[in-house]
């Protein structure tokens, strides 16, 4: 299948030698509707990467890192949603805004990390880019990109492939992929992903860049795939040869052959796998803020809500003066905050409604979502260990013997909660019309 593209970019791009010889790209991975099931109910509305985080769209802080990138021509987006007007918006909206051409490219269906990219390798290398990026859209962090580039230029000859790493506790190391690494090159000597048992405190976090030869590699594993299919008598499997991992793949096998580096990172970084994920990703941004957006964060000013921490307002949104917002707080657009509220740790997206007097905590309020007056829906945070510099926001389990985690609370879209009610530890999915209190459960 072809590319799918947004209307305006289908132009080709035009580029002097000057251009095609230091010529960047990137490739922004998106999944698709089978992934992100432990952001239900909220990627029912919305795909996944275009969930609002710290006031804007998830992928909107990878395009922005990208087009601060000298001579990155173009941002490719792979994945396997249905093309739809929120994407095509968003992506002409974010062509314009930050001057950079950018293209979706829709996979028949999973193809898995690498698999994805060698589907489309021909509009990768297309212009004759001399390396492109690749990053997960479910990562949050402050995108390292120049420093990665500068790492690689200095040692042309041998770091043709790099990935990002930072430092995880021993524990949750065990959680992700992990890097063990020469102390003096950065050569990774062995990659293994999610180990039985710790290898490396260093773990990937999932942003690379790389040569073009990387289609080399990633060949050799769809021959190889194909041959295993000829031998195999499942002929049904037919695209078992596409579907390829960077990770397993690719990474374990070029660790030791002193080609693939890492490049450590001390910046913040997080995964987005679930909603209770958002809102710590959510803090992490809000806090960048101060140094790359600070006319994004909201000031106490006379006659203006009081505002403690960092908190982001939508210009569009109605916020009553008496009402209190933050720490960690994203309000969205068309919002309508009555008198005497308390948010806190908490996202509430476009069009929710809270009443006079309500109490929000450590919850995400779906779009067009109304809270009763005096009613409190509160959640418990599922935040790393702030005591250990090196903790990660846990992967947490939706039930854990038998019973629901506590976690934030997640109304879907068109939630109404009564007047003087509480709801704590609950997922609510859309359009329901509650009318008592409720904790710990999912209410369907």
């Amino acid at each position: 299948m072809g590319p799918w593209l947004v209307p305006s970019c289908t132009e080709p791009i035009l580029l002097t030698a000057e251009d095609a010889a230091e010529m960047l790209k990137a490739v922004i991975l998106i999944g698709g509707p089978q992934k992100g099931t432990r952001f239900r109910p909220l990627s029912f509305e919305v795909p996944k990467p275009l969930f609002p985080v710290a006031g804007v769209p998830m992928l909107q802080h990878h395009i922005e890192a990208c087009s601060k990138v000298p001579n990155l021509k173009e941002i490719l987006l792979i994945g396997y949603y249905q093309p739809n007007e929120a994407l095509s918006r968003f992506l002409v909206t974010a062509q314009q805004e930050f001057k950079v051409a950018i293209r979706y490219l829709q996979e028949f269906s999973a193809l898995g990390t690498g698999g994805g990219i060698y589907h489309f390798r021909d509009q990768i290398l297309s212009g004759g880019p001399q390396a492109f990026f690749v990053m997960n859209a479910d990562v949050c962090c402050a995108f390292p990109l120049l420093q990665m580039l500068e790492f690689q230029k200095k040692h042309e000859e041998t770091h043709r492939y790099i990935m990002l790493g930072t430092t995880a506790n021993r524990t949750q190391s065990l959680n992700y992929g992990c890097i063990v690494a020469k102390a003096d090159t950065q050569e990774v000597l062995h990659y293994v992903e999610k180990p039985g048992t710790f290898v490396s405190d260093i773990i990937n976090c999932g942003i690379y860049l790389f040569s073009p030869s990387i289609f080399e590699h990633i060949a050799e594993v769809f021959k190889r795939n194909q041959q295993d299919l000829q031998l195999s008598e499942e002929n049904s499997s037919w695209q078992r040869t596409e579907v390829i991992r960077l990770e397993q793949d690719i990474f374990t096998a070029l660790a030791g052959r002193g080609q693939l580096y890492v490049y450590k990172t001390d910046g913040f970084w997080s995964q987005i796998k679930s909603a209770g994920s958002a809102i710590y990703a959510s803090r992490l941004y809000l806090d960048q803020y101060h140094v790359t957006h600070p006319e994004r964060l909201a000031h106490n000013k006379e006659g203006t809500p009081v505002i403690l921490g960092n908190v982001y307002v939508h210009p569009t949104a109605n916020v009553d003066p008496t009402a209190v917002l933050g720490p960690n707080v994203s309000i969205g657009m068309g919002v309508t905050i009555g008198a005497g509220v308390r948010v806190r740790e908490s996202i509430i997206l476009h069009g929710a409604v809270l009443q006079d007097h309500s109490c929000v905590l450590n919850t995400i309020v779906g779009w067009d979502s109304s809270i009763g007056r005096w009613a409190r829906v509160e959640g418990t945070p599922s935040d790393p260990n702030p005591n250990d510099p090196y903790a990660k926001i846990d992967s947490e389990t939706l039930f854990r013997e038998g019973k629901l985690t506590p976690s934030i609370t997640i109304l879907g879209c068109n939630v109404s909660i009564p007047a003087e009610v509480v709801i704590l530890n609950s997922i609510v999915l859309p359009h329901k019309e509650l009318s008592r209190s409720f904790k710990n459960q999912i209410i369907l």
